[in-house]
């Protein structure tokens, strides 16, 4: 892919300046995409801002087709988004189909549907509660997940009226094209989607500083989430922050221990563990600590890493060499602190192009070590033994984390009293399906407000009671 445009108002826009883009399997550099600077920025807010008039005006049901119609669009050129998403994640070509592309396009046609249903008035008592879009959104969204991530803020925000100006991560821009694309095929109104790569420093900052942007979706690290969340808010900006996570995978004594560990070890990895929902700690019965270590190692070892494009990989590279330092730093920071090296900890034997790093599984760590506690962002998992359902739980929640979460027992009464208590956004029970239109996001450090689902369109919306 080489493109030296950027969407703003409708149009292409030709930039001088580029990004290059890397695909972190083979270290080559795969694309050549333009880059905003913040001139683009204002450009773009200003044709989102004389959209929005005419796109809330719209009204649902014009905005929902649109967005169905995106949907479809999407399912039609799903072979150029996964072989992008393989490309420029390094996700395995089954999980670029399932886990990104798939995922995405169900969203935006779940966000079509909820549009449709969308209640621009409603009575309650003497009053009507009449809700209309914030405003201009901008959509910040990270490398991880690119495509998906896009349809989690892009779709909702349009049914629910808000144009958008979207800035994707400079690792993974290819996505984000390939939807802008598939946007101007529809026929969206010039100004409603724009599109200004480039780097969080200059592009994203721009946005946020924008007075003329009314809410920033961000997700990512903490670290950026809380600046995001001062500057928005010295403008009292509306913000929706998907942050971080370190998710704990709770085995109950009832429990079919080998499908919930393998499970667990699954989810740890999943996207080379380059998830923010992923099930990182893994909490069993005292008793039975011995043999889910054996299980996880056993399980970890099997894992098929390798070239993301072979149907046969399981899981691929990290996403930078810088992502893979990192990570074998949280890793041997803790074997120094005392952890015992249960499986992976290693570059795979063979691999000696890209950034591969194999499935890792530490044990022995008190709860309270940062490698417990700090998300690693990689295909480690952490394991660790509990006394009873009160320990767990105890353990479970000693995070400043709150993103996912996982109960595994026999009795699926015992697994809601936990799943009830565990201070976290999601909680799947026993290997629950995901579900999209259920709300996605965090408790404390892992962010605010929702993502997915008909709580999802709400954070775009603002309410007016009108006393009658």
């Amino acid at each position: 892919m080489n493109r030296d445009s950027l969407l703003i108002g409708g149009r292409w826009v030709t930039t001088s300046e580029s990004l290059e883009v890397e695909n972190p399997a083979t270290e080559d550099v795969i694309a050549v995409v333009g880059r905003a600077t913040p001139g683009h920025v204002e450009d773009a807010v200003r044709a989102a801002r004389a959209a929005a008039r005419a796109w809330e005006e719209a009204g649902p049901q014009r905005r929902a087709d649109l967005v169905a119609a995106l949907a479809d669009r999407l399912r039609d050129r799903r072979a150029a988004l996964i072989d992008a998403t393989v490309a420029e994640v390094g996700a395995p070509v089954t999980v670029a189909a399932e886990a990104h592309v798939d995922l995405a396009i169900e969203i935006v046609a779940s966000a079509a549907k909820i549009g449709r249903e969308l209640a621009t008035e409603e009575r309650l008592g003497t009053s009507v509660l009449v809700r209309r879009p914030v405003g201009v959104a901008a959509c910040i969204t990270p490398w991880n997940y690119p495509l998906y991530q896009l349809a989690a803020k892009v779709a909702p925000a349009l049914v629910a009226g808000c144009p958008v100006v979207v800035k994707p991560a400079e690792l993974t821009p290819m996505s984000a094209y390939l939807l802008a694309d598939a946007v101007q095929d529809v026929g969206f109104p010039a100004g409603v989607v724009n599109l200004v790569p480039g780097y969080g420093t200059d592009v994203g900052q721009a946005l946020v500083e924008h007075p003329d942007v009314d809410l920033v979706s961000f997700t990512g690290s903490t670290r950026v989430g809380r600046q995001i969340a001062a500057t928005a808010g010295a403008r009292l900006a509306r913000v929706c922050l998907e942050l971080g996570g370190k998710s704990a995978s709770v085995v109950c004594p009832d429990a079919d221990l080998e499908t919930a560990v393998r499970a667990t070890v699954d989810s740890a990895t999943l996207n080379s563990g380059q998830t923010c929902s992923a099930l990182t700690r893994l909490i069993v019965p005292r008793e039975a600590y011995a043999a889910a270590l054996d299980v996880a190692a056993d399980h970890a070892r099997r894992i098929v890493v390798g070239d993301p494009g072979d149907a046969a990989t399981q899981m691929g590279p990290l996403i930078s060499a810088a992502q893979r330092e990192q990570v074998r730093a949280a890793v041997d920071g803790a074997v120094a602190r005392g952890a015992r090296l249960v499986a992976g900890g290693t570059v795979p034997d063979g691999l000696d192009r890209g950034y591969f790093y194999t499935p890792t599984v530490l044990a022995d760590l008190d709860p309270a070590d940062s490698a417990s506690q700090d998300e690693i962002f990689g295909p480690v998992l952490v394991v660790h033994a509990a006394r009873d359902d009160e320990d767990a739980l105890a353990i479970a929640n000693g995070t400043r984390y709150g993103l996912a979460g996982a109960v595994w027992s026999g009795d699926e009464e015992r697994a809601m009293r936990l799943a009830r208590r565990m201070d976290t956004g999601q909680v799947d029970i026993n290997g629950a399906a995901f579900n999209v239109d259920a709300p996605f996001g965090g408790w404390k450090d892992s962010g605010v407000g929702r993502e997915l689902g008909p709580a999802g369109v709400e954070e775009y919306l603002e309410i007016t009671a009108v006393q009658r």
